[in-house]
């Protein structure tokens, strides 16, 4: 064993290779040359429990993987050629040329985020934004926090701390990560009141468990699941209206927030924010970074006394949205405000894609390719995000059967110099053209051609 460890190399004779030095020079040599102590720590470890030493070559790669894993810039932008448009695991929506525009701009410098350039006086970081969420969807007001999940406990807090509110038992939902309504409503001091059934709930049952205790009516767009069959649920007009009758406050969280209709893309009927306004909601929740296609955010809007409640509450304050990603979200929004969300969203964007354009694309991608183990077919496209659940959009993908294991060549695609991410269906390795935005299909097409050349 002693001498399988002296072996080893020194830390001064890894720092020395060409390919550690140049990261000392890249990074830190510090920060290295820490890697490179832990490295050989775990090798000595190794040797102790009786195994053998790792020749220098070994060590190098070691060290390079650690290097790059723990200091590299992350996150990395990644292809998604998977066809999921809105993947959470890869950062949902991505943004538009506006938005990526107007938040670089506001990052690299100072900005009026919270100054009136009027009257030199300090402003209100929600002003701008609350008159763009107004216009775009007919309500009175709105807010923006950093996610859904935060507005939703923001309103709660704000309205029903130690006071019951009233959902139905079926939209009890979770919302991803293990994230439960009933959770929030408990985090935020609320009492939960489960009406109905599962699959069936009237305004009677809601109507029913109003006590003088009774703070909020909330309903749940069913965003991640769907239950058909013997069903039946209450509108948020309805839900409204008994709200209003009996002094209370009707919340709506719609999730996704779509402000256009899915239906005009083959798609059912997503509720839309300006409906749910409409419909007198007096608070309609939505995330900024599903089907609004904008960052991630959490938006609220309503009636002004109800939004100006949520603004002047502490909890606010906690949870309140970076000028990043207010740029990002309020040119966004002037892309529906000016009628050209569909053709400057890339989810909108996608969403459209015609099967006859993403064939076209398929096929131009096999001709570049040149593989003869590979082939175009008709396939499905879904929208995901918690998003529409269990639809899907016909879509051609570029089918590759790989030489060897499939598992091992979408591992090489991860690994390329821009990471691909596909899906593997029977063998065969998936790319799906809906969800590859047009200035990515040359990296795709030389990870590929990397990844099959092993």
């Amino acid at each position: 064993m002693n001498s399988r460890l002296r072996s080893l190399p020194s830390v001064e004779r890894l720092l020395g290779v060409r390919e550690i030095s140049d990261l000392s020079a890249a990074y830190s040599h510090d920060a290295v040359a820490g890697m490179v102590r832990l490295e050989l720590e775990l090798a000595r470890a190794g040797v102790k429990s009786g195994g053998e030493a790792p020749q220098i070559e070994e060590l190098v790669n070691a060290v390079l993987s650690r290097v790059h894993r723990a200091l590299a810039p992350w996150p990395r932008r990644v292809i998604n050629a998977t066809g999921v448009i809105l993947h959470t695991n890869l950062g949902r929506a991505p943004l538009s040329r506006a938005a990526v525009e107007a938040a670089a701009e506001v990052a690299a410098g100072y900005t009026d985020l919270e100054l009136d350039l009027e009257t030199g006086r300090r402003g209100s970081r929600q002003a701008h934004i609350s008159s763009l969420l107004a216009q775009v969807t007919g309500a009175e007001a709105g807010l923006v926090v950093n996610n859904n999940a935060s507005a939703l406990m923001l309103g709660l807090t704000a309205f029903a701390r130690d006071r019951a509110v009233v959902v139905s038992r079926g939209e009890a939902v979770e919302i991803g990560g293990g994230f439960r309504v009933p959770d929030v409503l408990r985090q935020s001091g609320a009492r939960l009141i489960e009406v109905g059934t599962t699959n069936r709930t009237y305004v009677a049952d809601y109507e029913a468990a109003i006590t003088p205790e009774t703070a909020v009516l909330l309903k749940v767009h069913q965003s991640n699941f769907a239950i058909r069959g013997f069903t039946h649920s209450t509108d948020i007009q309805v839900l409204s209206r008994l709200a209003s009758e009996r002094g209370l406050v009707a919340f709506h969280d719609l999730g996704s927030g779509a402000l256009l209709d899915t239906s005009r893309f083959g798609l059912p009927r997503e509720p839309m924010v300006q409906e749910s306004v409409a419909q007198g909601a007096d608070l309609a929740f939505f995330s900024g970074d599903k089907l609004l296609g904008g960052p991630q955010a959490g938006i609220v809007v309503g009636k002004r006394k109800h939004v100006d409640v949520l603004a002047k509450h502490p909890l606010a304050r906690a949870v309140r949205v970076e000028k990043v990603t207010l740029a990002a979200l309020s040119a966004t929004l002037l892309s529906y405000s000016r009628g050209t969300a569909e053709a400057d969203l890339p989810v909108w964007q996608m969403i459209s894609a015609t099967p006859s354009a993403l064939k076209a694309r398929a096929q131009e991608w096999k001709s570049s390719i040149g593989s003869g183990g590979s082939t175009v077919r008709a396939s499905k496209s879904t929208v995901g995000g918690g998003s529409l659940p269990d639809e899907t959009l016909p879509t051609h993908v570029l089918a590759i059967r790989p030489p060897g294991s499939a598992e091992a060549f979408v591992g090489r695609l991860r690994r390329a110099g821009r990471p691909v991410v596909a899906r593997i269906e029977a063998d065969e390795v998936l790319f799906d053209p809906r969800t590859v935005l047009p200035e990515e299909t040359a990296e795709l097409l030389d990870a590929i051609k990397s990844a099959l050349a092993g």
